[in-house]
């Protein structure tokens, strides 16, 4: 066990407690009254971001990443379980696209994930399948046609 002295202690306190004030005065949701640092502005480029180079930066970039696995892991799926039909949306095409209902890929996807409507949303904002209806639910939603786009 190291040998540690009343300065020594001293030192990282005081150490800590200067770069946390200096790290409450850049908090725009402190209650510290010297703030130093000027609130973002609606409308410009730093605004709702997290501080370049941050730990909330980092997560943030590898939340995405791991979300984007996900939607790629789903599409795998949908193609491996699907059926390949005529989209049948377009009349003057004849164009052939993999569909799947929902019960079916919830029991299979299961076993992958257990965020698959989460991750069918997010899927569907990103133009990658499309399905009637906001929000799908096991049981009530089982025979929803879930179609691949890309």
């Amino acid at each position: 066990m190291p040998i540690v002295s009343v300065k020594g202690l001293k030192e990282n306190w005081q150490k800590w407690s200067s770069e946390h004030q200096e790290n409450q005065k850049l908090n725009p949701f402190s209650h510290d009254t010297r703030l130093s640092a000027v609130a973002p502005q609606r409308g410009k480029d730093d605004y709702g971001r997290p501080q370049e180079g941050s730990l909330t930066e980092k997560r943030g970039k590898e939340a995405h990443t791991h979300i984007g696995r996900e939607v790629q892991k789903l599409c795998e799926a949908i193609r491996n379980i699907g059926e390949l039909k005529e989209d049948g949306d377009r009349h003057d095409s004849h164009k052939k696209v993999i569909t799947v209902e929902f019960g079916k890929l919830f029991e299979h996807y299961v076993t992958i994930s257990n965020t698959l409507v989460g991750i069918l949303l997010r899927a569907r904002k990103q133009g990658l399948v499309d399905f009637k209806g906001e929000m799908l639910w096991q049981g009530k939603d089982d025979h929803v046609v879930i179609t691949l786009l890309e």
